[in-house]
Order: C-alpha cells, then structure tokens, then sequence
C-alpha cells in the first residue's frame, strides 16, 4: 500500500513543513485540503502553484489529491459548480496530482434528482479533466453516504476520468458492509479514506484503530498497490490529539492490519 495523509489534519501548516512530515514518517502522499484557509487553494497564481510543486518534487512526496468542496448535486444552477471543477482540475494538473476530490452536496433533493444533477455535471467537466490527466472522484459523503449511491451516479457519467474516494466512516455510518461497499466501488476506485471514531454518535477523530471503524476489513479488499489516505479530522475538531504526533504508529497501525488480497 501507498500511504498518505490528508492536510485537515494539520489546518494551515505551511508546505515545506507538510512535506517535511510526510517524507520524515514514511507518507509516500499528501491529500492537500484546497481551500481560501489552507496555503493551497484555486486562488494561487502560477509562480505560487510551481514553488508548491517543486517543494513536493524535491521532498520526494506526491501530491495525490487537490480536495475540493465543489458540490456536483447542488442545487441550483450548473455554471457555477462547472467552473469551480475547472478550477480544481487545473490546480491539481498544475501541481502534478492525479485527483481531485468533490462531494456530493445533494440536501434533501429527491435522491434520483441529486442523481441526475451530479451525473450531468460531472459528465460535462470530464473532458477538461481527461485534457489534463487528472481524474475528478466523487467521495461518499453527505447525501451519498454509502458505496452504493456513489457508484450509481459514477456509473451513470460513465467516464474514465471520473471515480470514486471510499471514505470507511461514511459507508459504515450508511450501514454499509465493507465488502459491500469495495464490490460497488471498485470498478471506479481512486483511492481510501481511512479514520476512526468513538461511535456513530462522536466523531471526533481518534488514532488509528483506537475506535469501532473497520479498518482491517476494509483493507482487506484492497489490492497491494492502492493508496491509502488517512484523513484526521483536526480542523473541525481542534480539542483532538494533534495529527503529527500520530503519524508514526497510524503508520504502523495500518501495515500491521494485514497484508491485502494478491
């Protein structure tokens, strides 16, 4: 496995120090949180993106995800969630990531209405994406919590560039089984979000496997060379144990869960 860590785990950390704990715990990947309050956003100018690029490039850590807040079933009009997706998509192509993550963001619409609407946009901001080698993945999140109500509107786009991020504490939160989960989404498979958490209830984040997600099953159904992303959640819950200091044993903890299917 590939593992990564995800940056709303250290909000605003400067790159090179983003860079330098990844490479110093053995994170070959980082998951940059795009937004206005994080130093990576689709606000950057091309000489800022290419000094974040190069400081990756020369920590030897990827960028794999530019993760965008762009709602593909929002609703009202299209234009403006088409033109954040292009932002996104060429923020990630200017700093070498293969992906861009989006949410759902239905609401309470009528599901096959969300459905429809996500589809359509996402079929419409393919092109651009395969233009420039990046892949657009819709998380389960929200109002597409389980594997099952992602990959039905990915299987609807029907296009290569776009896919899926399996984030473990939605689909469990969905009643979802992993290998229920693994077996809808794998066709259209990016990467995993792993965490953990107290209970449905607290969701506060916690070290991994220090909660009752099932991580080790959900590893399982994984091949040996997928990416693995741990998103900890400190941003929104800044009372929990700092990410750095976790970093290490998360390591550990998952590579000690079992080696995936060959």
């Amino acid at each position: 496995m590939k593992l990564a860590f995800s940056t709303l785990g250290v909000p605003g950390m400067p790159v090179a120090e983003v860079v330098r704990l990844a490479s110093g715990h053995g994170y070959q990947g980082v998951e940059l949180r795009a937004h206005p309050e994080e130093p990576v956003h689709p606000g950057l100018g091309p000489v800022e993106r290419a000094a974040v690029a190069d400081e990756f490039k020369r920590g030897g850590v990827e960028v794999l995800t530019v993760a965008g807040y762009a709602k593909a079933a929002a609703a009202g009009d299209d234009e403006p969630v088409l033109a954040e997706l292009a932002g996104l998509v060429e923020l990630a192509h200017d700093l070498g990531a293969p992906y861009v993550r989006v949410f759902p963001g239905g609401g309470d619409q009528d599901p096959a209405r969300a459905d429809a609407v996500a589809a359509r946009r996402l079929g419409a901001a393919a092109p651009h994406a395969a233009d420039l080698g990046v892949r657009i993945l819709l998380e389960t999140h929200d109002s597409h919590r389980a594997g099952a109500d992602v990959a039905r509107v990915v299987g609807t786009v029907g296009h290569g560039q776009i896919g899926a991020i399996w984030d473990v504490m939605h689909t469990w939160l969905a009643g979802e089984e992993p290998a229920a989960s693994h077996a809808v989404l794998a066709p259209h498979l990016g990467y995993v979000q792993l965490k953990d958490i107290a209970s449905a209830e607290d969701t506060a984040p916690l070290a991994l496997g220090a909660g009752v997600l099932p991580l080790k099953a959900c590893l399982d159904t994984l091949d040996p060379d997928s990416w693995v992303c741990w998103e900890y959640e400190k941003r929104w819950y800044p009372e929990a144990a700092g990410l750095p200091e976790l970093l290490a044993a998360g390591r550990e903890h998952i590579l000690r869960l079992g080696s995936p299917k060959r």
